[in-house]
């Protein structure tokens, strides 16, 4: 296990699509628990692949209920709202209000190479929006809503 250097705002790679793991062997699991390593050291919420510098559609996620790795993940189903401050590990500094659905179901694969669906609601369904829109090349700060002042 390692820390790895998280990639910050104007890297190409935080713009690249994500490509899909087919094979989930020992370079897998290493990945993930380098990123779950990285994540917990910056004291983040959440951490895709991309932010590390691999292209792979992979991420981690442990908003305080235990950590999840997820890999190829698919956003099945959302509903309702919910608008709130999101920030970014490769964004230090930079906040801004977000909309997301109030609930989202994922269907991914976990470690095992078993499929799985993960349903989230509030915080944990707006980290799984802002990790896999990192494996599409899209970061929040592309989707802040504007306060009307």
């Amino acid at each position: 296990m390692a820390l790895r250097n998280i990639r910050t705002y104007g890297d190409e790679v935080l713009r690249k699509k994500s490509r899909k793991v087919e094979e989930i062997n020992d370079r897998i699991h290493t990945l993930i628990k380098d990123m779950l390593d990285t994540m917990y050291n910056a004291d983040g919420v959440g951490l895709a692949a991309p932010q590390v510098g691999i292209l792979k559609r992979v991420i981690v996620i442990d908003v305080g209920d235990g950590p999840v790795a997820l890999i190829n993940p698919e956003i099945i189903s959302g509903e309702g709202e919910q608008i709130d401050e999101e920030g970014c590990l490769s964004i230090p500094g930079k906040g801004g209000s977000v909309l997301r659905p109030y609930k989202v179901k994922v269907k991914a694969l976990n470690e095992k190479g078993e499929e799985v669906m993960v349903e989230g609601e509030e915080l944990f369904a707006r980290a799984l929006c802002h990790e896999i829109d990192h494996l599409e090349g899209v970061l929040f700060v592309d989707k802040i809503i504007e306060s009307e002042e």
